[in-house]
């Protein structure tokens, strides 16, 4: 549709000096560059197509979303960079169809993998009358992730309300059958000769399982009922070397060889010291023991802007792609005797102190990086002067 200013210049146009229609048109064409300046400046992506599906008018955040050259768009069949909706039938559609089709939400892979919800409308050709099509398009990626994050969220939180009742009718009969061993043990010390040898072995077996057990179910309700985090400064290396006294002799069991990089002017992180060592204890726990023959644990240390982080990789055998967006959920474990818990509660401590969990399954072994919130980044805030004194400038 013909604007009011263009019919109007139409209608005087034969009334017109040449320096008069010199100065409309100059004004023409500032107000276009006015109009594309704003359109380049969208973050959505804004698109016209003439009758035969074809790019008339790309802004920049269309050639982003889609991957195209905004220099060589112009032209260009719609139908190479969305091969999956027929441009040349869509123009021909009547106003109801229209109206139907007035958004959609498509998934494309190039040039990244994202969603996007996309607006059409008719338009039609001043110069011929043929229809064409406007259509904008809006990336809605993060909205989908975010949506699936809350329902991924709520999901856990029922499944741990349901276990965390659970663990708690199972701690009771648990605490019972260890008093009663008690009991069975002190009537064995009763016993002499072969007879109590047998009862003692089997009595040693209740016992160990019960504690198995006792410790599964703490280390559950530890990930469940977390704690605020102390937030104070301290050494990340400091923390991993800590750890590594801790699990001293497991590592030495194991036949593990543990190679630590000296950091280099790394900043001191903005943590909770305990809950940090428990993140690297289950981190190198798990690395140690997914190396069963052997191997070697390397643990570095990286730092940008606003974070500092360590990395752990180890020489064993890796996850397979498929369980690598299982790796966090509870109760999955490529252990025969693990519980699942270990990199959920990383995960939980990680997030509540602002950071964050980088995973990559290499060919040679595992690499997991955790990353925390340096001490000298840290958003301060300064403290309200004393009445009747001036603030600081």
């Amino acid at each position: 549709m013909k604007s009011a200013f263009w019919n109007k210049l139409i209608e005087r146009l034969d009334k017109l000096d040449p320096g008069s229609v010199q100065a409309q048109f100059l004004r023409l064409a500032s107000e276009r560059g006015l109009l594309e300046t704003i359109f380049h400046s969208l973050r959505e992506g804004i698109l016209v197509l003439d009758a035969e599906g074809r790019i008339v008018y790309a802004n920049r955040g269309a050639c982003r979303l889609l991957g195209m050259d905004d220099s060589a768009a112009t032209g260009q069949p719609m139908k190479r960079f969305l091969p999956g909706i027929d441009w040349e039938q869509l123009v021909r559609l009547d106003e109801k169809e229209w109206a139907r089709m007035a958004s959609r939400e498509i998934e494309i892979s190039y040039p990244e993998h994202r969603f996007l919800t996309v607006y059409l409308a008719p338009l039609e050709d001043p110069k011929d009358g043929r229809t064409g099509v406007v259509m904008i398009l809006r990336d809605v990626t993060q909205e989908r992730d975010h949506a699936a994050e809350i329902v991924e969220s709520e999901r856990l939180n029922a499944i741990l309300m349901l276990a965390a009742g659970v663990a708690h009718e199972i701690g009771n009969p648990l605490n019972s059958l260890a008093i009663h061993l008690q009991l069975m043990d002190r009537e064995l010390r009763k016993l002499e000769g072969e007879e109590a040898g047998p009862l003692r072995e089997l009595l040693d077996v209740a016992r160990g399982e019960i504690t198995r057990l006792d410790q599964i179910l703490s280390q559950f309700l530890k990930a469940i009922r977390p704690s605020l985090p102390n937030f104070e400064r301290h050494s990340l290396p400091e923390i991993v070397e800590e750890t590594l006294e801790t699990l001293a002799a497991e590592i030495h069991n194991r036949k593990v060889v543990v190679e630590v990089e000296p950091p280099e002017g790394l900043s001191a992180a903005w943590v909770d010291r305990g809950q940090v060592r428990q993140a690297f204890f289950n981190v190198i726990r798990n690395a140690i023991q997914a190396m069963s023959g052997g191997g070697v644990l390397r643990i570095s240390f990286v730092s940008s802007d606003r974070l500092v982080g360590v990395v752990f990789q180890d020489t064993g055998p890796g996850i397979p792609p498929g369980q690598m967006g299982e790796l966090f959920e509870p109760f999955r474990t490529t252990k025969s005797n693990g519980t699942g818990m270990g990199l959920m509660i990383v995960q939980r401590i990680v997030r509540d102190h602002g950071g964050s969990v980088l995973v990559d399954s290499l060919p040679g072994g595992m690499r997991i990086q955790l990353n925390f919130q340096r001490d000298d980044q840290r958003i301060r805030l300064l403290s309200a002067p004393a009445s009747g004194e001036k603030a600081e400038p």
